[in-house]
């Protein structure tokens, strides 16, 4: 039976129109459902790194972010109580990170892959992954106007996040799992100014970040462990408020500002799925996971796009097998967020760190080129295991 679609993507926001944008730049047919409609928000803590700024502006879209008025962020601050390290998360080439409300960045993605051929339906919930032979040939869905409708493909892309419908259908093989480990809280104030910073903020078994957004707004998340969510979840204010207060000065701030809108929550498990199998394919928190301490989910949902595009482009032409391609995207995710993923899984227990990298935390402070490597390893620009590379550490004890 004749496909209409190359491809059709399962989900329209960080993940999934950037992956089908790309597609249809190639000349492919691409189609693009979401049960959402757009401008409309999602729960996310909505970091984006400056390498994910960097994704933007090689898809031609990062004036357009900047033309909504989300402020930059040129400097990550990390309050360890005794003392703060600060430094500058990005490189030459992508200097500045944003906080961006996900109402405007997904509706600015969605229109960028509209404005690329690709055909998007809105409102459209798949109820089946259509599976024949073993092999995903396509989706069964119904618009919010109703009628059942079918279409075929040769791959079906799950783009559809944590609780992947698609994912559900062709259940890949799961790795490296690690159950939610933080729980947070995050709400928008206004008259709380942050100068361009990105402020991070540990405590004994407590941590919170504060970063600028839209509409002169800063979000600040709170984060305890997971082990004690149905404890504080019945007094959710109070003990953001009671956390907040373990940094004095930032609590003096925040008392002269407004609270403009409710607590949404944020606790995730951590997971590797495999991202392909037969005529399907996951990209963003559908394939991979890690929590959100560290922010890295748009960034990564952005470097999936970019490689599982460029491998189904291979496998389209012809120029590799389908199954060659897409091995080679999952080696490629892997590798490049493997240390990150440890490290993340790791800082989200908030234990404190081992003496050693207490030591080494010690040394960096005050020392603006570890200060700034510190601060691009907490942003992904570099890799934990470049910063923790014996011989990172060993000229940064040599300046202590």
């Amino acid at each position: 039976m004749t496909r209409a679609f190359d491809a059709i993507v399962v989900g329209a926001r960080c993940a999934g129109s950037p992956t089908a944008m790309l597609l249809a730049q190639k000349g492919y047919r691409v189609l693009v459902v979401d049960r959402a409609t757009f401008p409309s928000d999602t729960v996310s803590t909505h970091i984006l790194h400056p390498l994910g700024a960097r994704a933007l502006s090689r898809w031609g879209l990062l004036d357009r972010l900047a033309a909504t008025g989300c402020p930059p962020i040129h400097t990550y601050a990390f309050d360890f109580g005794p003392f703060t390290i600060a430094g500058a998360p990005g490189t030459r080439d992508a200097p500045v990170a944003y906080c961006p409300r996900r109402t405007i960045l997904d509706k600015l993605l969605l229109d960028a892959a509209a404005q690329s051929g690709v055909e998007i339906r809105e409102g459209f919930a798949v109820e089946e992954v259509l599976i024949e032979d073993g092999r995903a040939v396509g989706i069964k869905g119904r618009s919010k106007q109703g009628g059942s409708t079918i279409e075929r493909a040769q791959v079906v892309v799950g783009a559809d996040g944590r609780r992947s419908f698609v994912a559900e259908a062709v259940r890949p093989e799961h790795y490296d799992e690690n159950p939610p480990l933080l729980a947070g809280y995050y709400t928008y104030w206004s008259g709380l100014p942050m100068d361009g910073r990105f402020e991070t903020y540990i405590r004994d078994k407590r941590g919170f970040g504060v970063a600028p957004t839209h509409e002169d707004l800063t979000m600040v998340i709170v984060g305890w462990p997971y082990a004690e969510f149905a404890e504080n979840k019945k007094d959710i204010e109070g003990n953001c408020l009671k956390t907040i207060e373990l940094a004095p000065a930032f609590a003096d701030r925040l008392r002269g500002a407004r609270r403009e809108a409710r607590f949404a929550s944020a606790a995730v498990p951590n997971y590797f799925r495999k991202p392909y199998g037969p005529g399907w394919a996951l990209v963003g928190d559908a394939a991979y996971n890690r929590d959100f301490i560290t922010g890295q989910g748009i960034m990564d949902a952005f470097h999936d796009a970019e490689l599982c595009a460029a491998a189904l482009d291979r496998a389209f032409s012809g120029t590799q097998p389908f199954d060659a391609a897409m091995s080679e995207y999952q080696r490629m995710r892997d590798a490049r967020v493997k240390a990150m993923y440890e490290f993340t899984c790791q800082l989200a227990t908030l234990e404190p760190p081992p003496p050693e990298r207490q030591q080494l935390f010690g040394a960096v402070h005050g020392n603006q080129k570890a200060m700034d490597g510190f601060a691009r390893m907490n942003a992904g620009t570099i890799s934990p295991a470049e910063f923790f590379a014996p011989e990172n550490v060993n000229a940064i004890a040599a300046t202590a």
